[in-house]
């Protein structure tokens, strides 16, 4: 396992994690959700792709829709 920060908080987390297993985990549907992946605003055609590392930091900005 290794730690990375999701949105400030410690998780644990199994190496070769990408983000869209990640979100997968959390429960999340991606594309309800914004990712910051180390400072960087992902690209949703990148989640598959995109490998979560140890140390990494992760800020998800779910939307929310009302009227």
């Amino acid at each position: 396992m290794m730690t990375v920060k999701v949105n400030g908080e410690p998780r644990e987390i199994a190496p070769g994690t990408t983000v869209s297993v990640l979100l997968e985990g959390l429960g999340l549907h991606p594309r309800l959700i914004v990712v910051e992946h180390n400072r960087e605003i992902l690209d949703r055609t990148s989640f598959d792709a995109t490998e979560v590392r140890a140390g990494d930091s992760i800020e998800l900005v779910h939307f929310v829709g009302g009227g």
